[in-house]
């Protein structure tokens, strides 16, 4: 063999040596933080969101680290629990819900922040745009006020003589007013007036279905934030004051809700996933578009119906996408 060919050999040889050395400290070990405003998590959400990862190819502890943080619903704790975050210096940050993704908007400027799910990225001014996002925010949004319109068309068809809802809303929700106005704006349409009801507290759930009641209130609908918290003692309280209910997600209705109509929450984590993947990819949050939920649940509860003494027409019961019965 020539000189020429025992140098290449060598190198050859010393190449597939030392590559996979190289390879694997290059290899870079990523941390992923999940600021929420519930009191803890689902197997619905966080856990097809780490299962998703899982499959992607991060296996938690070896080339990934989430870190996962819960204000238990006291929304003044938000800002401190991301600044947690930030300090642990993820490399993306996920928030959930609208107060959650607030503080996280305003804690960084520069760490990439991957909304798992908001009910008006636009018209809370976390994005310039769903097509173009700008800045370091994108993901998901949940198209939530613009559902408070359906949801009242599915209680008019399921109660045709309706003619006042309450409207249960998260008062220190920067996106409730969104919802209150989409409500009031579909109710007009269809000739049901609008009562807004602003709680941020337990207590103040408990106190208000008496007054909903006095009000004369022939249907609630529950801004979804409340849900995976408080789902199944409003819906305990509306069923105990036989008042037909509709809210998102489809946690509700199991929880003993009505009717629930909204996108499928495991879908929506398991795409905030693929985004965390291409953000540590190396993609840029103001490249990637917002995306919108494109197929809605509706699903309803036959045992609640009985309950309550209200029977679901049969042409709205053909629509459901499943029931409980």
């Amino acid at each position: 063999m020539s000189k020429i060919g025992l140098c290449f050999a060598f190198c050859a040889m010393l190449f597939a040596h030392c590559s996979p050395a190289e390879a694997q400290q290059a290899k870079k070990y990523f941390r992923v933080g999940v600021l929420s405003s519930r009191l803890g998590p689902l197997p619905t959400r966080e856990g097809v969101f780490e299962e998703t990862l899982l499959k992607l190819g991060y296996v938690e502890g070896r080339s990934i680290t989430i870190e996962y943080r819960y204000a238990e619903e006291k929304l003044d704790r938000l800002p401190e629990l991301t600044a947690e975050l930030v300090g642990s210096k993820v490399d993306v940050l996920v928030a959930v819900s609208t107060p959650a993704i607030e503080a996280a908007k305003k804690a960084t400027k520069t760490i990439p922040i991957i909304m798992a799910g908001v009910s008006d990225p636009v018209g809370t001014g976390f994005v310039a745009s769903l097509a173009r996002p700008g800045g370091n925010v994108t993901g998901l949004s949940l198209q939530s006020p613009e559902l408070s319109g359906k949801r009242l068309e599915l209680l008019k068809e399921i109660i045709p003589k309706l003619s006042r809802v309450a409207f249960l809303v998260h008062g220190r929700d920067p996106g409730h007013p969104l919802f209150v106005k989409e409500a009031q704006d579909a109710g007009n349409n269809l000739g049901i007036q609008i009562q807004p009801w602003a709680v941020t507290s337990h207590e103040e759930i408990e106190s208000t279905f008496p007054a909903m009641v006095r009000e004369r209130t022939g249907g609630l609908v529950i801004q979804p934030i409340f849900v995976s918290s408080h789902g199944r003692r409003i819906a305990d309280l509306a069923t105990r004051n036989r008042l037909p209910t509709i809210s998102d997600p489809v946690e509700f209705v199991d929880a003993g809700g009505l009717t629930s109509y909204g996108p499928n929450r495991s879908v929506v984590w398991r795409r905030t996933a693929v985004y965390v993947d291409k953000i540590l990819r190396g993609a840029k949050p103001s490249d990637l578009p917002v995306e919108q939920p494109t197929k809605f649940e509706f699903v309803i509860n036959l045992k609640t119906a009985k309950q309550i003494g209200l029977t679901i027409p049969p042409n709205v019961l053909a629509r459901a996408d499943r029931v409980i019965r």
